[in-house]
């Protein structure tokens, strides 16, 4: 079953980027591209402008991606260690719309922020090629780090602490 998921997962990350335009690589240490998203309740989130002084990690997922949910519930320990502290993370949801992404979010109890990139605009000016992926950005909007696929709680809160302490 394990093998499906990644097939389906390969299959699917492969028409998420044969469908679009060609992609960006984004430096670590330059800035973040900006973006302005709605969240899940339709408020709009402008990235760097309303997060200045946060480290954010931005992460790009969908429900139909088999790692994504693991690893979202995974994360949400960290972010509730961390978020007093500074600690932002925007969940972007890749193509997908509000009711499906906000389904999928109130079932794995996720309280950290949910956008929405229904056209995938975003995920294109960030050079996404698959999913999840996920990138860390500085109090300065300054990309660090980048994660391609899944990541673990400790390799996150490693990221993050690094990024934390060097301010």
């Amino acid at each position: 079953m394990r093998l499906l998921l990644m097939f389906l997962a390969l299959l699917a990350t492969g028409l998420l980027a044969s469908c679009s335009e060609p992609t960006t690589q984004l430096e670590n240490g330059r800035p973040a591209p900006a973006f302005n998203l709605p969240d899940l309740s339709g408020e709009q989130v402008d990235f760097p402008r309303d997060l200045k002084g946060k480290v954010t990690a931005i992460r790009f997922w969908a429900d139909w991606c088999p790692f994504c949910e693991h690893e979202m519930k995974q994360l949400e320990p960290v972010y509730r260690k961390y978020r007093d502290q500074g600690l932002v993370i925007l969940a972007i949801n890749v193509r997908q719309d509000r009711k499906t992404a906000g389904t999928f979010i109130r079932q794995l109890g996720i309280s950290y922020d949910t956008l929405l990139d229904e056209e995938g605009e975003v995920a294109r000016n960030y050079g996404v090629m698959g999913l999840p992926t996920t990138f860390f950005v500085d109090s300065d909007g300054i990309l660090i780090s980048k994660v391609l696929g899944e990541s673990t709680p400790e390799v996150f809160e490693k990221i993050i602490t690094g990024i934390m302490q060097s301010r």
